[in-house]
């Protein structure tokens, strides 16, 4: 089959499109046509080789499939050959205390398809059949992979960490990734005001499309000091931030008191100054939030195939462009998600 694959850590330009054996349906999996396939910053980190992220070799890319079921293993009942599907991929026991107890994203064995497990980078991947959901049929096949990691991502951090309500200010770093743009519709979605940032003029318009009700451009104002005039001085209730570094300091300083910041990434910088008078003054919450549970996905999606959230496509480009596609994730020039098609 045609795939995309490397074989050595680094740049884009390990990336190589070529042949590989076609994987087969082993007991409790499903073998999928890869119809579509998104991008997302976990294939740049797998690719740069980052500590603890070590696949096995050669490894193929990709956690958000779409496609259809062209073979079932040994044990799998509630699937049919040509049945489309929308691939959860998020692997756990499904065992330990953490799952029995519906916090899967806890297991110690907890992965996403993509990370170690061969992905979606290529016309055919195998799956645990149990990860095959229901295909949201309002959706065409590209749209329908900017769904799954981005959206259950931005559902776990806002609804189940941060618990957003109507009437909430939410501040939503970064409008032009994937998960600011999954989490300005459903911050939106559960009766929040938003109030968006993004690094230009087109982004800002953007994200304003998508439902913010205000947007601060970040590479020209003060995050923290805008979002206080755009509050009356009050500060905003939630904070959602995935860049850490500087950054993260500025969301906490937007806070108002008995504000939340959650926060699922550090991609320009894992180090921050905290000043813990703030803290314990302000009555702050600074979570972490790692991917999602199952049920996040399951909750989510209802509201996807009614219409009510949107997954947002920057471009959609061939398989055999995906070096491209990574370029153009890490120069921050995408707004939504970047999209494969076999």
């Amino acid at each position: 089959m045609k795939s995309v694959y490397f074989e050595r850590f680094g740049g884009p330009e390990v990336l190589t499109f070529g042949e590989r054996p076609e994987p087969v349906a082993g007991p409790g999996e499903a073998l999928i046509r890869v119809r579509a396939c998104a991008i997302n910053h976990l294939d740049l980190w797998v690719r740069a080789g980052l500590p603890g992220l070590e696949p096995d070799m050669p490894h193929v890319l990709g956690n958000d499939i779409v496609g259809e079921i062209t073979a079932l293993g040994t044990g799998v009942t509630h699937l049919r050959v040509g049945q489309k599907t929308l691939v959860n991929p998020t692997l756990s026991c499904g065992a330990c205390a953490a799952c029995a107890a519906g916090d899967d994203h806890l297991c110690r064995s907890y992965d996403v398809i993509g990370r170690k497990r061969n992905g979606g980078y290529a016309e055919y991947v195998s799956v645990p059949a149990v990860n095959c959901l229901a295909y949201p049929e309002n959706l065409p096949w590209e749209q329908a992979a900017a769904v799954p990691l981005v959206f259950l991502t931005a559902w776990h951090m806002l609804v189940t960490r941060a618990r957003v309500k109507s009437g909430d200010d939410v501040l939503v770093i970064g409008a032009g990734s994937g998960v600011g743009s999954a989490a300005i519709q459903i911050a939106r979605l559960h009766g929040a005001r938003v109030i968006a940032t993004a690094s230009t003029a087109a982004k800002l318009a953007k994200a304003r499309e998508l439902g913010a009700h205000e947007t601060i451009d970040h590479g020209s104002e003060d995050i923290a000091a805008r979002a206080r005039v755009l509050t009356n001085k009050k500060g905003v209730d939630v904070v959602v931030e995935h860049v850490g570094g500087r950054v993260f300091e500025a969301g906490v300083a937007s806070l108002a008191k008995d504000g939340r910041l959650v926060t699922c990434g550090a991609t320009i910088g894992s180090k921050v100054t905290l000043e813990v008078n703030q803290l314990f003054g302000r009555h702050l919450t600074l979570m972490g939030s790692w991917m999602g549970r199952r049920s996040d996905l399951n909750d989510c999606m209802p509201h996807v195939t009614s219409g009510a959230l949107k997954p947002v496509v920057d471009s959609v480009r061939p398989l055999a462009d995906a070096r491209a596609a990574h370029e153009r994730m890490e120069a921050r020039e995408q707004f939504g998600k970047l999209v494969l098609v076999p």
